[in-house]
């Protein structure tokens, strides 16, 4: 499986967005600091995934949720969770 992920930084709220094929791996790599992008926002939550049997199917996806169009339709979806965030 390949995995599209959004973490949620629980000390800034920031939301980050990325691709996998092992999400549990990956997610303790980030909260580890083994990532450069993501070890200053510490410690992180994992608040949505999707899966896909294709890699180019989850690349293409994460892809278009990093831009502004799929940002928002990120937003759209987890509406309810990010307003209850506040």
């Amino acid at each position: 499986m390949f995995y599209v992920y959004v973490l949620q930084s629980a000390r800034l709220k920031k939301l980050y967005i990325g691709f996998t094929t092992d999400l549990r791996k990956r997610f303790n790599e980030h909260n580890r600091g083994k990532s450069v992008a993501t070890k200053p926002y510490r410690p992180w939550t994992l608040i949505y995934y999707e899966a896909s049997l294709n890699e180019q199917d989850a690349r293409r996806r994460e892809a278009y949720l990093k831009t502004t169009q799929g940002y928002r339709l990120l937003q759209r979806r987890l509406k309810e969770y990010l307003y209850h965030q506040r």
